[in-house]
Parts: structure tokens; C-alpha cells; sequence
């Protein structure tokens, strides 16, 4: 552990794999009297401030849920604005990313997003491919149910052509099929807002993650409530199961 992960103020470790549900920004609008696009613009203040902090506290990997496969039910017009939020991001945010030395990773069928946005997504994640510091995978039109039922069909495809015997289908060989086999294994789940369900997120890889519902709205979640977070993960007995 280094430096900035001693921080947390405990003697356990921090985790290296930490994923956040980011939850509330159309209610965080909603109390202040502005439309919800507002509480986006906002939200995404926070996850700069909470990327920056994973960093400085040494987490391997971040993983933000920022677009479900269900969200394409809201609006036609809130969907456009959080296109649009998204070129904003990536084309203000990429270089500084680049420069700190994080990979962008995406999981999620964002190929079906429009043209332009397909082919941001692909040089930001080509552009920082080789970055070793940390990971900041972003879920986009992402939905963990269908995630699982495209390594089952991977799995069925391969026996049925003979490279795989149907004995060798074991936990492994499910996870090597999704999108995060190349991740380390989920520690912390983090949703915002006070709701304490998973949305379809993660729910393979959440198996024995740590889960962890706060009451703040995600534009309210920053560099504080981060080290927070942390610092009761660490504060945990993970026993996986045994005494």
C-alpha cells in the first residue's frame, strides 16, 4: 500500500477494483428547482473528482456505470443530452486521462450509440490502450444480464462445435467469457442516492464484492465521500464465505 492509500487511516487494505452505480442527478436538479440535464453537468463534476481521487489513492481499476441498456425507456430528449454530455467529457477529459498515465476501458454494446460517439469512444480507448497507471472502465448501454446471457451462448458455441467439453464449464470459464475477465475481481460497490438495489450491474462480478448504499446523490459524491468509502471498506471482515 502506498503513501496516498495509507491515508485512508487503517491498517487494511484498499481495494484494488471499485465500481459505482452513480445515482440522483435528475433528483439533485429536481430539489433545486433545475432541469435534469443540469444535475447531469453536474454529476459529471463528480466523477472527475472521484476519478482523481481513485487515482490518488491507488485503486487499480474504477468502474462507473454511466448509461444502462434500460436507460434508452427515459426521454428522446434526455438521451440526447447525455449524448452530448459524453462528447463533452471525452473531448475535454481524454488528454488529461491520457497524460496521467489511465487506460479507458468500455463495456457495453456502445456500438449502438450514434456514429460520432461510437468513434470517440474508440480513439479514447485506443489512444490510452498502452496506459499502465490504473483502468477507468465505463459502463455504457451496458446491462449485466445480458452480459451473462452472451457467455452463455459463447459457451454453447463452443461445445457445440467440440473446443470445449461440457465438464469444463465452471465459474472460470463463464468469467473468462464476459467483459471484465481482464479486470481484477470486483472488491467495492458503491451506489449513490439511497436506492439499495444493483440495476443489472454487475451481478456476476458482485458476487463477493463489498456493497455500500449512501444516501448522498452522486453530483454531492466527491473527493470526501470517496476516502469514506474506502476507509469502511477497509474496516470490513471479508470471509468469502468462511468463518
Amino acid at each position: 500500500m502506498d503513501d496516498a492509500a495509507a491515508g485512508t487511516g487503517s491498517g487494511g487494505d484498499i481495494p484494488r477494483h471499485v465500481a459505482i452505480i452513480m445515482d440522483g442527478n435528475g433528483r439533485w436538479a429536481q430539489r433545486r428547482g433545475l432541469p435534469r440535464i443540469a444535475g447531469h453537468r453536474k454529476g459529471i463534476e463528480a466523477a472527475r473528482a472521484v476519478v482523481k481521487t481513485a487515482g490518488a489513492l491507488g485503486i487499480e481499476v474504477l468502474t462507473l456505470y454511466a448509461f444502462s441498456s434500460e436507460n434508452w425507456s427515459r426521454p428522446a430528449s434526455e438521451i440526447a443530452d447525455l449524448m452530448n454530455l459524453l462528447r463533452r467529457f471525452i473531448r475535454k477529459e481524454l488528454e488529461a486521462l491520457a497524460g496521467e498515465g489511465i487506460r479507458i476501458r468500455v463495456i457495453g454494446n456502445y456500438q449502438a450509440f450514434e456514429n460520432d460517439v461510437v468513434e470517440l469512444i474508440d480513439s479514447a480507448i485506443a489512444r490510452t490502450a498502452n496506459n499502465r497507471k490504473a483502468t477507468l472502465v465505463v459502463a455504457l448501454n451496458y446491462g449485466s444480464q445480458s452480459e451473462i446471457t452472451d457467455a452463455t451462448r459463447q459457451i454453447a458455441a463452443d461445445v457445440q462445435s467440440g473446443a470445449l467439453a461440457v465438464g469444463d464449464i465452471t465459474n472460470e470459464a463463464i468469467d473468462a467469457r464476459l467483459s471484465t475477465h481482464d479486470l481484477p475481481p470486483l472488491d467495492l460497490l458503491i451506489r449513490t442516492s439511497g436506492e439499495k438495489r444493483l440495476s443489472n450491474f454487475l451481478l456476476w462480478q458482485a458476487a463477493y464484492a463489498e456493497l455500500l448504499f449512501t444516501d448522498t446523490l452522486w453530483p454531492d459524491f466527491g473527493e470526501d465521500s470517496l476516502r469514506q468509502a474506502i476507509e469502511e471498506f477497509t474496516q470490513r471482515d471479508r470471509r468469502y464465505g468462511g468463518l
